[in-house]
């Protein structure tokens, strides 16, 4: 499979323009020479736009089926094509009146496709070569017989003819080549936004890869000491605050471990499948064990069998920072829904707080940006991160009965990637 940058060039997607362009110019050539044989409207050396016709002709079919295989378009090429167009016009000028014939405007069509397409040296070359074919034309050409009534009418028809042809042509073009400008633009922003995202992201996780080196060993020393206090006082209430410290810091423990566990099952691809509710049922599970504070309720509301997919595990993580975040701003009575469809499957999380400051909501997502009096500034950074590389996407609503909406959409395919 041939890459999308040589497939989807701007030099192809122009010669194809070009094509089309010169494909309806030689049916109206064919046309108007067509009318002028059978209505006998003026002596005309036939055979010889015949054969300048068939050529052009020729040459639209060869683009056409140049076109459809992998070689790339060069802009050497693309102006090879212009250039050719001129000649064939100043022949069919040349058998025709030459620079009498009112058609002798069209010149403008191809030079201005050139300026607003190509770079400058190639501008000036066919622009050479076209006001060389107009000064030829002024000299040697083949004249039309016509008296002066038919001349007269032939002009004024003519050029209102040749104006709205250019025009409609010209128009056409640059409309068009100026969506393809704002449609390669905005692509080009979106990659510059995705790789900013991937430094921030890189700098992210050596920094996150330092700390959790770093962490292992006064975790496995506030481990042991909680132990030995728990063995040395007795106080029902103080044995029962030790033991949530003891059971904080091997959640702290195990969340290292499993970070070092999903690192290694990501570069074996060991994945496991599982299906949907399956996957935000054991996040669930894993979110309250860390926020027991927190009261929710859970509904899958979607219909028939849920879908299979392999969330890698920082997928996972997204979910657990939108549940943490949710939490952090009302962890009363939090309504989570799990549906799908054909292409979909969409995860909402309902909390009950203060919602998106309008004045900020631009502002959400950003890294290191945090509306909360704590924390870093990086869970839903590097929850929308994790979910865009996997074909989905986060977003924040203000709830019309109050509180924030945060929707998680994964399609079927992205999911299993």
């Amino acid at each position: 499979m041939y890459a999308p940058v040589q497939l989807l060039s701007a030099s192809r997607q122009n010669l194809k323009r070009l094509t089309l362009i010169r494909s309806l110019v030689l049916v109206a050539q064919a046309g108007s020479v067509g009318l002028a044989y059978v209505a006998n409207l003026v002596t005309l050396p036939w055979t010889a736009l015949c054969i300048t016709l068939a050529i052009s002709a020729c040459l639209c079919l060869a683009t056409a089926i140049r076109l459809r295989g992998p070689w790339p378009v060069t802009e050497l090429e693309y102006a090879s094509h212009l250039g050719f167009d001129l000649i064939i016009h100043s022949l069919l000028l040349f058998y025709t009146g030459g620079s009498t014939n009112p058609f002798v405007s069209y010149y403008l069509v191809p030079l201005t496709i050139a300026a607003a397409t190509l770079p400058w040296l190639y501008s000036m070359v066919l622009s050479a070569l076209a006001l060389a074919g107009y000064t030829a034309l002024l000299l040697w050409y083949d004249p039309l017989h016509l008296d002066a009534a038919a001349r007269a009418t032939m002009q004024v028809y003519g050029m209102w003819l040749s104006f709205a042809l250019a025009a409609a042509l010209i128009t056409f073009f640059v409309a068009r080549m100026a969506e393809e400008l704002r449609r390669q633009e905005q692509h080009q922003a979106q990659r510059r936004e995705e790789s900013m995202r991937d430094q921030q992201l890189l700098a992210v996780a050596t920094q996150a890869a330092g700390a959790a080196h770093e962490l292992g060993t006064p975790l496995a020393t506030m481990s042991v000491l909680l132990k030995e206090l728990r063995q040395e006082h007795k106080e029902p209430q103080l044995q029962d605050d030790l033991a949530l410290l003891q059971s904080q810091v091997q959640l702290c423990k195990e969340s290292l471990q499993q970070l070092v566990r999903a690192a290694e099952a990501d570069r074996r691809q060991a994945i496991v499948e599982q299906t949907a509710r399956e996957w935000v049922e054991a996040v669930l599970k894993r979110w309250h064990l860390m926020r027991p504070e927190a009261s929710y309720r859970f509904q899958c509301v979607g219909r028939g069998s849920a879908p299979r997919m392999m969330p890698p595990a920082d997928l996972s993580q997204a979910l657990l920072n939108l549940l943490n975040n949710a939490t952090d701003a009302s962890p009363d009575d939090l309504d989570i829904r799990l549906d799908w469809d054909a292409q979909w499957v969409k995860l909402t999380i309902r909390d009950n707080g203060a919602g998106v400051p309008l004045a900020i909501a631009e502002q959400i997502g950003r890294p290191f940006f945090t509306t909360k009096g704590k924390g870093f500034g990086l869970g839903l950074f590097l929850s929308q991160a994790s979910v865009t590389r996997a074909g989905g996407t986060v977003k924040l609503y203000n709830h019309e009965d109050g509180g924030t909406l945060t929707e998680l959409r994964l399609p079927h395919g992205a999911a299993r990637a």
